[in-house]
């Protein structure tokens, strides 16, 4: 002991460096960066403190890569935005340099500090937050990235085009497949639709393509009808239980159409590619995989009772039954028939299920409002227009709308074109929708009429009489809380499945090795879908193309000569499984003490406030390294 004590004090002192960014303006509009580098330079562990305008940029971490190489410094401290932004960015700079990567501390002075404090104030808190992570920078000790192997295996959950595509993507590359889709059909929402716009490729051949290529190749397996029971495991050994049964209602479904088995790797019109009759007696089997991708979809909002006129009356409908309704049912003449009816005139209605606004629109059951745009619904709805316009002059088209929102290449030509189509338009606010009524006092027989205040017209009173009237709905994400529950998924107040960051980590969940791809994370149209879908595919690759995966060090230890095994580190663990007590040998006798496993640990911490005897720790976040932060933070003469 005396001898690794005076080890400890002969090894050299640890010399950091700090690099303080500007952010642009972000940090330094109210933070004196000059002062805070200053005051920081004069601590007695820093060995040089430097500024950049952005030292996330290549000449800012040139900065740090340099010294690092030169043996200025052999810690650094970053004090910039957030974290969650750009930890990887700089570990990775001083990886570049041939030195750990986690010698490295951040100091947030942008969300914490210029972003909520402005003036003297935000100067002094900034050189504290500084002076902290040197503090704790000081005591940081190399540590090793934790190796487990990775099974070549990728499980795809949802067959629509997303989990189509990112399947033939990881195929491609050599891995292993299963493709596990809940009902009869591969294919997805896309396989709903006639036509795609703007481009005018029919939806059929789309999915009928890229179905056929997965259904042929030899490393992917389509699972119909497979539903995940159990999960456990961690990223590269995942263990997924699947039961494989057909429901009464994929049952009835198939009745009505008229399927049979020689039916199997053919493209049903509104339903998807079938893959093949599966038994209505459950069948159980195991799936063990390496990385898991969620294409889990989206469903197209259901007007309640009323909205609108639905439910009410038999004049309106939405705009997924019309595509399929005209698609299904070519009208003969210049006038749109539906349901037997000539099509004189009609109304589309958009934002519905989307952009609802509390206290204005109903609440669904649940008690949810969809406050988000659904993106894709005012292309369909132009695409539409112009397809009945074109096919069938004569009848007459009239699209209320709060905002058209034709973003993405080639789709405000769908809008130019309604125009020149004379679809007229007719702009209402949003809490003054069209009223939908039953048309009593107007002149020539047409059964509805719709009222609103014209604001393209100033606030000018428009009816307009209508053979029909079209619900432009929204999309909502597909009902997955049985995955979200057995996985621990992060789910946004939209209910879309939320990833790490929508621009540095776009596909990633904060489970390492579960994906996303398509709209289970937002609305999406199919050229989205698809490049999400290749994103995660090229992650998945990423994960297991080595044999094995590395992850982040910052998990529990645990001491066994404190260690007494009364397992309350395990009743504080939230990872169910990183935690377990094991039967070890000491002294003789066969005692219990808690084991961690690393690939399942959070890093949390819960288990170290809970541990009597302080047997456990995280790396890279000891108690030891704590007391230095807080010491920092109270001294009377950081900010001096």
């Amino acid at each position: 002991m005396v001898d690794e004590k005076k080890d400890q004090e002969l090894a050299p002192k640890p010399r950091v460096g700090v690099y303080i960014c500007y952010c642009g303006g972000n940090i330094s509009d109210h933070v004196d960066v000059e002062k805070v580098r200053d005051r920081v330079e004069k601590l007695p562990e820093v060995a040089v403190a430097r500024t950049n305008m952005f030292m996330c940029s290549d000449p800012g971490q040139a900065l740090i890569m340099e010294d690092l190489k030169n043996g200025i410094v052999d810690r650094v401290v970053v004090a910039s935005c957030a974290p969650s932004l750009h930890e990887t960015t700089f570990r990775r700079a001083i990886s570049r340099a041939d030195a750990n990567p986690y010698i490295y501390d951040h100091a947030n002075i942008r969300e914490q500090v210029s972003w909520v404090h402005q003036g003297d104030g935000a100067t002094d808190k900034a050189t504290r937050l500084v002076s902290m992570a040197v503090a704790k920078a000081n005591q940081l000790v190399p540590l090793e990235a934790i190796r487990v192997d990775a099974r070549k295996h990728a499980t795809v959950i949802g067959g629509g085009i997303a989990g189509l595509r990112a399947a033939k993507d990881l195929a491609g590359r050599g891995i292993e497949v299963a493709l596990l889709e809940k009902t009869p059909f591969i294919g997805g929402q896309l396989a709903n639709l006639d036509r795609i716009a703007p481009t005018g490729d029919k939806a059929e051949d789309l999915v009928n393509d890229l179905a056929r290529q997965v259904l042929a190749d030899d490393l992917i397996t389509v699972h119909t009808c497979a539903v995940v029971e159990t999960f456990d495991g961690y990223v590269g050994n995942f263990k997924l239980c699947v039961k494989k049964q057909l429901s009464e209602m994929d049952q009835e479904k198939i009745r009505q159409l008229g399927i049979t088995d020689q039916a199997a790797g053919e493209f049903i019109s509104f339903a998807g590619v079938y893959n093949g009759s599966v038994s209505s007696v459950p069948e159980e089997f195991t799936v063990e995989t390496g990385v898991i991708i969620l294409a889990t979809g989206f469903k197209s909002y259901i007007p309640y009772q009323g909205e609108y006129g639905f439910g009410e009356f038999e004049q309106v409908t939405t705009l997924p039954e019309l595509i399929k309704y005209i698609a299904e049912n070519k009208s003969d003449g210049s006038l749109l028939e539906f349901n037997g009816k000539k099509i004189r005139s009609m109304a589309m209605i958009h934002c519905v299920g989307s952009r609802q606004i509390p206290g204005i629109h109903k609440e669904n059951k649940d008690g949810y409002l969809n406050e988000y745009c659904s993106r894709t619904c005012c292309s369909a709805a132009l695409n539409e227009s112009n397809i009945i316009r074109t096919a069938y002059p004569e009848t007459h088209v009239f699209e209320f709308y709060r905002d058209i929102r034709t973003y993405g290449r080639g789709q405000e030509e769908l809008y130019e074109e309604a125009s020149r189509n004379q679809v007229v338009f007719i702009r209402f606010e949003d809490d003054a929708a069209p009223e939908v009524a039953r048309n009593t006092g107007h002149s020539e027989d047409f059964p509805l009429i719709v009222k609103v205040k014209d604001t393209l017209t100033f606030g000018e009173e428009v009816a307009a009489p209508v053979d029909l009237v079209v619900l432009v709905t929204g999309v909502e994400p597909n009902d997955v809380s049985n995955l979200v529950e057995m996985m621990k998924l992060p789910v946004g107040t939209d209910r879309f499945l939320l990833e790490v960051h929508p621009k540095l980590r776009p596909v990633e969940l904060p489970i390492t090795g579960i994906l996303l791809a398509g709209t289970c994370q937002a609305p999406m149209d199919v050229g989205e879908a698809c490049n999400a879908a290749g994103a995660a595919a090229v992650k998945a690759v990423a994960l297991l193309g080595r044999g094995y995966v590395e992850l982040d060090p910052f998990v529990a230890q645990v001491d066994t000569d404190k260690c007494r095994g009364n397992g309350a580190c395990m009743d504080a663990c939230l990872s169910e499984g990183a935690l377990n007590l094991v039967e070890i040998a000491v002294g003789g006798q066969k005692v219990k003490r808690a084991q961690v496993t690393p690939a399942l640990c959070l890093g949390c911490g819960a288990c170290v406030g809970m541990c009597p005897e302080n047997a456990i720790e995280v790396a890279g976040w000891t108690l030891k390294q704590y007391e230095a932060m807080v010491d920092r933070i109270v001294a009377e003469d950081v900010a001096a």
